[in-house]
C-alpha cells in the first residue's frame, strides 16, 4: 500500500523565522524516496498545545505516519514527547527503543532522547530528534519495518 505521512517541525527559533528548517525537508525528502505521500509539512513551535493540536489534527485527515522531528531533548522547552503520550491511545515503545539502540552506535548522546512513539486510530506517531542527521538516522532505523506496522494498523496484515 501506498501511504500518506505528515512532517511537524517542533522548534520555537523556526516557527519564528530565525533559522530554516532543514530536518523537516530532510524526513520529507527520505520519506517521499521510500514511496510514502507527504500530504503536509509545518513548522510549530514547542508548546504543548501547538504539538497536542497539529497532531489530532493529521490524526483526523487519517495520516498513516505523522513524524515530529524536535522537541525530544532535556531543555526545558522540549515537550513534543509529553504532547504526543496526550495525543496516542496506545504506546509502540520498540520503535524509540530500537532508534534509540541503533543511534547509539553513532552517538553514545542518543540515550539523551525522549523521544516516544505511539498510536492513535489507524496513525503511526513517531517522534525525531531535531537535527537533521538525526531525524533522517533514526527514521532510516526503523523505516523498513513501518510498512509492515501500518498494514497491521489498517487490517491488511495481521
Amino acid at each position: 500500500m501506498n501511504y500518506t505521512a505528515a512532517v511537524i517541525t517542533v522548534s520555537d527559533r523556526a516557527s519564528k523565522g530565525e533559522y530554516s528548517d532543514k530536518s523537516g525537508p530532510a524526513v520529507t525528502e527520505l520519506l517521499t524516496a521510500e514511496g510514502y505521500t507527504v500530504t503536509s509539512v509545518i513548522i510549530i513551535p514547542d508548546e504543548k498545545n501547538s504539538i497536542t493540536e497539529a497532531l489530532l489534527a493529521a490524526c483526523a485527515q487519517r495520516v498513516s505516519l505523522i513524524l515530529t522531528t524536535g522537541g525530544t531533548g532535556f531543555s526545558p522547552r522540549d515537550v513534543t514527547p509529553e504532547a504526543t503520550r496526550e495525543v496516542i491511545e496506545r504506546e509502540a515503545p520498540g520503535i524509540a527503543e530500537f532508534m534509540r539502540a541503533q543511534s547509539c552506535t553513532i552517538t553514545p548522546r542518543a540515550i539523551l532522547s525522549r523521544g516516544i512513539a505511539g498510536i492513535r486510530g489507524t496513525s503511526l506517531i513517531i517522534n525525531l530528534p531535531g537535527s537533521p542527521r538525526g531525524a533522517c538516522e533514526n527514521l532510516a532505523a526503523v523505516l523498513p519495518y513501518l510498512a509492515h506496522g501500518l498494514d497491521m494498523l489498517n487490517g491488511v496484515k495481521e
